[in-house]
């Protein structure tokens, strides 16, 4: 423990914040929780202030590490985290410490979800201790973003997308969508944007496209979610497969429907009957596959995304029966009875007009509803424009 603490104290006159962020990771590190209240003194007394009162948090960590209650490792992190923003605050255009920053801040998200799965915190309101962590990260966030008189090189302003990357993570997980906004408008309008490391990169665009798919931005969404998965190392196929499960929706809302061996690459087939219900038009067979994936859609939370992909379907298989009638005067009836064969029976005249009047308004197809023929008289150019051209 003498060598450990010894270590700290080099990195810290050295100013190496790599070797210092190994040096005060728990997960590395946590083998010394045995010895860890021992020390707390002695740390103290040995390293310089402000960083003596950062260890000596981090011991209180480690220490409480010994017990069963993840509560208390969290509130302990949590204080390492505050002394860290101070340390931040008092190191005037220097950024050595962000690796330090990067870690504490990514294990007391860690140690926040944690403390959620827990069964000890009964007293606990769901999502509390992920609210207290993202406010930590949020100051960390703010001391960074506002330093723009550091030159390129020392600027903290280079943490802002990992903090960024670790809030979103914090809010999707508490439903809190709303508050990514003036993060992502912060990095879009940063100057390093394009200059993070590229798997922060790939993170950002994930979370991004996901707010973007949400917000029925498929085009953004498409952009993003593109750009993670193409980015995405070959060899992280789990993550490629979550990003998937996000971009194969937003790709069939815009049209483009994925083939069979990119599924099975991917070990999707949850997509493939669903796929091919859209093509055909089969509204019958897509709401029996909605229902017997219904776990997995619902546990992606893209189960509302998918329920978009009904209009989609009824334009395509109303384009099958112009296709088939090879006229520019369809009789609603004729839809009806389209609709009544995928399984339909339900639906009526005036539900099929409106069904019409909702993919005209949507730009789906162009044409309009002669009521007094019950006709639906359809542009003889280009009546049904292709899905990607409408966002």
């Amino acid at each position: 423990m003498d060598h450990y603490i010894m270590q700290l104290r080099k990195g810290w006159a050295h100013q190496d914040g790599n070797y210092l962020a190994t040096l005060l990771s728990l997960r590395l590190y946590g083998h010394l929780r045995t010895s860890a209240e021992m020390y707390m003194k002695k740390a103290v007394e040995v390293l310089p202030s402000p960083f003596d009162d950062l260890v000596y948090h981090h011991f209180k960590t480690l220490a409480s590490m010994n017990g069963n209650d993840i509560s208390m490792v969290y509130l302990h992190h949590s204080a390492s985290v505050q002394t860290l923003v101070r340390i931040l605050q008092n190191q005037k255009e220097e950024n050595w410490m962000l690796p330090v920053m990067n870690i504490m801040c990514l294990e007391l998200r860690l140690l926040a979800m944690k403390t959620e799965k827990s069964k000890r915190n009964k007293n606990l309101k769901p999502g509390e201790n992920l609210e207290k962590c993202a406010e930590c990260l949020m100051s960390c966030f703010r001391i960074c973003a506002a330093d723009n008189r550091s030159s390129e090189d020392d600027t903290k302003r280079w943490g802002m997308l990992s903090l960024v990357n670790q809030l979103l993570k914090v809010y999707f997980r508490i439903n809190k969508l709303h508050l990514c906004k003036p993060l992502i408008r912060a990095i879009e309008s940063s100057v390093y944007k394009d200059h993070f490391s590229l798997a922060q990169q790939i993170t950002y665009k994930f979370f991004v496209g996901r707010k973007a798919m949400f917000d029925s931005d498929y085009k953004s969404a498409d952009q993003y979610l593109t750009y993670a998965f193409q980015h995405c190392h070959k060899k992280s196929k789990k993550n490629k497969r979550l990003i998937l499960m996000y971009l194969i929706p937003v790709k069939m809302l815009l049209g483009y429907m994925p083939q069979q061996k990119l599924l099975r690459k991917y070990n999707l087939m949850e997509f493939s009957d669903l796929i091919e219900a859209v093509k055909k038009g089969d509204l019958h067979s897509l709401e029996n596959v909605m229902c017997r994936q219904e776990t997995f859609l619902i546990n992606a939370g893209i189960y509302l995304i998918v329920e978009k992909l009904k209009l989609i379907a009824y334009r395509n298989l109303f384009k099958k029966v112009y296709l088939v009638l090879n006229t520019h005067q369809i009789e609603i009836k004729s839809l009806l009875c389209a609709l009544k064969l995928y399984g339909q029976n339900d639906i009526d005249m005036d539900e099929t007009e409106c069904l019409v009047a909702n993919l005209i308004n949507d730009g789906k197809i162009k044409g309009y509803i002669s009521h007094q023929h019950k006709k639906l008289v359809i542009s003889k150019q280009n009546p049904f424009p292709r899905l990607s051209s409408l966002v």
